[in-house]
């Protein structure tokens, strides 16, 4: 096991890209099932969660290359229609396999999925929706054992909820049914329209996806494809929120401005500077943040809740009193404790935090709860004065691909450290201490030196 340490208190400046998104991989690895065909996806992510999924592809009987970034997955023999407990508790977007395995063979059998422990999450609108698809679907001993009367068909499903794997599951499912399906209340997040992009490369007939009704007219055979994976929105929120905690600078490009539209005014509230372009967004925050009145997590195009912790731990130094209600999941401030120990000063009840700026944290060692929580903690670590020690990295490592890479590249000093034998890894430890340093030259000269050229690149940037 991994843990990061942080010395905190230098400003995040400098250019970076962001990796393809994680929660359009997963769903995207899953429907490669139906081809029984090649596939290549391109942009995907390096990341624990990738690698599970490439776990299950492999145990299902497919073959499958990784070189880089791109995963080329052969799915045109599948020896087997049951994934294994341990498989599936790795992350909870596992069920998404459910549609997949479903429709290819005509059964399944799976157990709950795992992922990250911030609430109720339940799997009955899958199941439900399966079952409207002409699933059978029995439970023994906490093991689901799924079958088809004689095939897949159409349906007309309204979600009591805009589920996001609920819909990709519906998706995949329908794909390769007889007849029409229609979403109604269908979740409305750009990963779903990535979904869509690559099932159509695939041969099948999906429109509307991206609106709340999503139709797909059912293909009895579908083709490989290439496809590339949309980048990642959260984690290009979660840099423009830590950059805004420290008071940088940085500007994100291979991003795409919409998919995070609602974050944008929330840092204009708390008095950043933001400027998109293409697929550029740059973000020039004070050296002081005012507090957000109200935020509430909604689904998309709402504020996302994947990036609720991160900007409660933004607010934790910001002037006045920030409120944040939490609408999808009744769990989501187990990271709050953590934070405390910083020297947040942070009351929850129910699903509001409150949160009251404090003009200073200070370096603490915490344990990251789950994904998001985890990167909450890195934000206040950055901004916090000494020394921070993260343990419970392997949360991270879910979502992230080497973000103390990413962070030193922005002038920060992180390092990751294997907690068992003590050794850093090198590449980490040459860039938190080396970072664009001449010989010579101190800490401090190179952190005013970096910033000042990570300013004038951002003024470039803006014609200025």
């Amino acid at each position: 096991m991994d843990k990061i340490i942080i010395e905190g208190g230098r400003r995040l400046c400098g250019e970076i890209e962001v990796h393809g998104s994680k929660n359009s991989a997963l769903p995207i690895l899953a429907a490669t099932v139906l081809t029984g065909d090649k596939c290549k996806i391109h942009n995907c992510p390096a990341l624990s969660d990738v690698d599970a999924a490439i776990q299950i592809l492999r145990h299902l009987g497919c073959k499958v290359i990784r070189d880089g970034h791109t995963v080329e997955v052969d799915s045109s023999v599948i020896t087997v229609s049951e994934i294994p407990d341990d498989l599936m508790r790795e992350m909870r977007s596992s069920i998404v396999f459910l549609g997949a395995v479903l429709a290819r063979t005509g059964k399944a059998e799976i157990s709950s999925p795992g992922g990250c422990e911030i609430g109720l999450r339940p799997i009955d609108l899958h199941l439900s929706s399966m079952r409207k698809l002409g699933a059978e679907i029995t439970e023994e001993h906490g093991r689901l054992y799924c079958s088809l009367g004689k095939c897949l068909h159409g349906a007309d499903i309204t979600l009591s909820f805009p589920s996001v794997g609920a819909t990709e599951n519906i998706m995949i499912a329908a794909a390769a049914a007889d007849g029409t399906t229609v979403i109604t209340n269908a979740a409305r997040e750009p990963e779903i329209s990535d979904l869509a992009d690559f099932l159509n490369g695939c041969g099948a007939k999906i429109s509307g996806a991206g609106d709340s009704t999503v139709v797909i007219e059912g293909t009895k055979k579908l083709h490989g494809t290439c496809h590339t994976v949309i980048p990642d929105r959260i984690e290009a929120s979660s840099y423009l929120i830590a950059a805004s905690a420290t008071g940088g600078r940085i500007c994100i490009k291979d991003v795409i401005p919409a998919h995070i539209g609602a974050l944008i005014p929330v840092l204009s509230e708390a008095g950043c500077d933001i400027t998109t372009s293409g697929r550029w967004i740059c973000l020039s925050a004070p050296p002081r943040l005012k507090r957000v009145k109200m935020i509430r997590t909604m689904p998309y195009p709402g504020f996302p809740t994947d990036a609720q912790a991160i900007v409660g731990a933004m607010l934790s130094v910001a002037d006045g009193t920030s409120v944040i209600i939490e609408n999808i999941f009744e769990s989501r401030f187990k990271h709050v404790t953590e934070l405390m120990r910083l020297g947040a000063k942070i009351s929850v009840e129910g699903r509001m935090a409150v949160i009251e700026g404090s003009k200073y944290l200070t370096g603490a060692n915490v344990v990251a709860p789950d994904l998001r929580g985890g990167f909450a903690l890195i934000t206040a670590g950055l901004a916090a004065n000494g020394k921070t020690v993260i343990t419970g990295t392997q949360h991270l490592d879910r979502g992230y691909e080497a973000p103390e890479k990413v962070l030193n590249l922005l002038g920060a000093d992180v390092r990751r450290i294997n907690e068992n034998d003590g050794t850093e890894k090198q590449e980490t430890r040459q860039l938190a201490e080396n970072v664009g340093k001449p010989a010579g030259e101190s800490a401090e000269d190179c952190t005013d030196r970096h910033s000042q050229e990570a300013d004038d690149r951002y003024n470039i940037r803006q014609g200025r």
